[in-house]
């Protein structure tokens, strides 16, 4: 895999994220009836920056969690044929009946991490809206799912790849295209 350009450095993700929260907040009315729910595994960074950013700007902590997918993935057949799902679970302390989810991932291209982290949502409650939220949303789309929050929309060909580093998993925050 050859790197062709790096995207987002440090300050520009912390730029994205920052923008982010204000949106969040804007568009539901301060931080109340909301639960960060970051999907695994460079979800959950983000939505420990996200919530502290809210927590920057409104003066209180926004709850938070972490969703493993595994088990809610289409492809687990195929990802998993010679091994059993190693399921990284879910830990979300507060009940999403009646709250705003926002759920955060790191790239946002299918679409089918998201449908798996809605059906994951759903099945511990019933919240009164999920939102999604991404820091590169990079398009090829095969699930009709639209990101609420996108820190940068990157057009990609299939052939190139979005990496995503961030500091708590990967030792530096960066956003770069590969060739494959």
């Amino acid at each position: 895999m050859k790197k062709k350009t790096e995207l987002l450095d440090e300050p520009a993700i912390n730029r994205a994220l920052t923008r982010i929260a204000h949106e969040i907040l804007e568009k539901n009315k301060g931080a109340e009836q909301l639960i960060l729910v970051g999907i695994k595994t460079r979800g959950v960074p983000l939505t420990k920056r996200l919530q502290e950013k809210i927590k920057q700007i409104e003066g209180n902590s926004v709850p938070a969690g972490e969703l493993d997918i595994t088990l809610y993935r289409d492809d687990l057949k195929k990802i998993t044929d010679n091994e059993d799902p190693q399921l990284k679970a879910a830990n979300i302390q507060e009940d999403i009946t009646g709250k705003i989810v926002v759920m955060l991932d790191d790239v946002l291209y299918t679409g089918r991490t998201v449908r798996a982290g809605m059906d994951a949502i759903m099945d511990m409650g019933r919240p009164a809206q999920i939102q999604l939220g991404v820091l590169v949303d990079r398009g090829h789309r095969e699930l009709p799912i639209r990101a609420d929050y996108v820190g940068k929309n990157i057009p990609t060909s299939e052939k190139e790849i979005v990496v995503v580093k961030l500091k708590e998993t990967d030792d530096k925050d960066s956003v770069a295209i590969y060739e494959n």
